[in-house]
């Protein structure tokens, strides 16, 4: 891995910075309108046929029936099934914790205020398809809108020649799936925004999913609601040198696998740890089964910051506002409130991040490409919607009668004054 030295901590965030500007591909775009408009006008035809186009599977059928999901199920090795029960366990029990509830009180006589939350009535779920399953995704999406209340979740994944993964099928069925449709790409997005004769229309579509697919979500942003854009993974660790480099070196590779564009980064204030941890990267990509998509990564998008200090390392690592973040430091959790920029934390050397992308409770589907500035993880919130609703008095609205009407002329809307004071009488 490239070790980065001797420069000022303003250097390293422009190279970091530069590194996470979001662009756009005209191409895409281009390409992602015209598969929204066809389905938008031919619906399950559409779909059809760009699964035909770009899977190479003609579909007869979108949606897979009970029996098949049941009959996946029963092929799939029992260990991964009771893995998958474990982790579906500590998902629910992790997001049973962030329900929000409804509040209602009276500030004064007269006065009621008060916020409903209630469940979104359908979601679309988008599992990836491509060089893997990923079973996981499918609980941590569909968990916390189940745990949310909504009725109808519907997922969306392309289809394969050799079937749909077993796998998949099964962490639906755990998960508590409503209606599953073997249909990928952004066609899929535009179905769930719009709806077709074979798929409902969803409120908000989650997952992440190709460059396509994620064209697809920001084009639809507005029509229905999306959890983000997400990008390639990446992870950051935070580590001094009480760090084990062979475990520090090995969660790197754990995110530089998963795509050629993955980040993999490494800030330290020891360069002993530096040099170590960049031998270890070597040594184990070489038995990698997928070392040309992890060198991939780790040679364009892998770096070792060093500085000095830790406050240093802390202030570099909330610029890059990581998907994952590792804080493998003598006595990690003093360090949690420090971090301001994250998606999800891991503390100290027995955290690793694979933990967190499979068992342990919160959640995988996390902001990418420094959004963890101003997003979050995918949780309960975001399946629930907040109604608010207000009561008042016409003693309560005698008093604050002249205040509204004041407030609506300052800023020019006699009709708003008016409104209030015709209740006066």
């Amino acid at each position: 891995m490239k070790i980065i030295q001797n420069e000022t901590l303003d250097q390293i965030k422009a190279r970091i910075r530069q590194q996470t500007e979001k662009t756009t591909n005209p191409m895409i775009e281009s390409q992602v309108a015209a598969i929204i408009q066809q389905v938008r006008e031919l619906g399950d035809e559409a779909l059809k046929a760009y699964s035909k186009k770009f899977d190479g599977v003609v579909i007869e059928n979108l949606k897979v029936s009970e029996t098949a999901i049941d009959e996946a199920f029963k092929t799939v090795d029992p260990k991964v099934i009771a893995a998958l029960e474990q982790a579906a366990e500590n998902i629910s029990s992790f997001h049973q914790l962030e329900v929000q509830k409804s509040f209602e009180d009276t500030p004064r006589a007269g006065v009621l205020r008060g916020t409903k939350v209630t469940p979104l009535a359908a979601v679309g779920l988008y599992v990836p398809g491509g060089t893997a399953a990923y079973p996981s995704s499918v609980l941590m999406n569909a968990i916390p809108a189940k745990i949310a209340g909504v009725k109808n979740i519907i997922m969306v994944t392309p289809p394969q020649k050799d079937g749909l993964s077993p796998t998949v099928l099964a962490a639906a069925k755990i998960a508590g799936v409503d209606h599953i449709y073997q249909v990928g790409g952004a066609q899929a997005i535009a179905a769930l925004a719009y709806g077709t004769a074979s798929i409902p229309r969803v409120d908000k579509i989650t997952g992440p999913g190709n460059a396509y697919v994620a064209t697809a979500k920001r084009a639809v942003y507005g029509q229905v609601a999306i959890d983000m854009i997400a990008g390639p993974s990446e992870i950051g660790i935070l580590a001094d040198e009480s760090a084990n480099a062979k475990d520090v070196a090995a969660d790197l590779l754990s995110q530089a696998e998963h795509d050629k564009k993955a980040r993999a980064i490494l800030i330290t204030n020891s360069e002993k740890l530096a040099r170590s941890v960049s031998d270890q990267v070597e040594k184990q990509l070489q038995t990698l089964p997928r070392e040309d998509i992890a060198r991939a990564a780790i040679e364009e998008n892998g770096f070792i910051y060093l500085v000095d200090t830790v406050t240093e390392m802390i202030d570099l690592m909330n610029d890059v506002a990581p998907e994952h973040l590792e804080i493998q430091l003598k006595n990690a959790y003093d360090y949690v409130d420090q971090i301001q920029n994250a998606g999800s934390v891991f503390l100290g050397r027995y955290a690793s991040e694979p933990l967190g992308d499979y068992l342990a409770g919160p959640n995988h589907i996390l902001p990418t490409g420094g959004t963890a500035r101003f997003s979050s993880a995918l949780g309960v919130w975001d399946f629930q919607k907040r109604i608010q609703y207000l009561q008042y008095s016409q003693e309560a609205l005698a008093d604050d009668a002249s205040n509204v009407a004041v407030l609506a002329r300052a800023e020019g809307l006699e009709a708003h004054a008016r409104a209030i004071e015709s209740r006066e009488n």
